[in-house]
């Protein structure tokens, strides 16, 4: 019988991100297992605390890219355009 990996080593794995974009398709999955409504509420905790800490992760990240984009546009410092702060 095959050994499955502990709960601990699968939830190091998934602590930190590779990319964005793996956060994000991480997310829409977690969300997609939370809509269909047949996880345990243990799981669904997990499930939601799992997605908080991607989509923390994905506001760094995205404020990161946004600084970028000031200090590179032109080589003067603008400010971003956006309508969320």
């Amino acid at each position: 019988m095959a050994k499955l990996p502990s709960t601990k080593a699968v939830t190091d794995q998934e602590q930190k991100p590779t990319s964005f974009e793996a956060a994000m398709a991480e997310v829409e999955e977690l969300v997609a297992r939370m809509e269909n409504g047949e996880l345990p509420l243990a799981d669904a905790l997990k499930s939601y605390q799992r997605g908080v800490e991607l989509l923390s992760y994905c506001q760094k990240e995205l404020r990161a890219a946004q600084q970028q984009v000031r200090i590179l546009e032109e080589g003067v410092l603008k400010d971003f355009d956006d309508d969320n702060e």
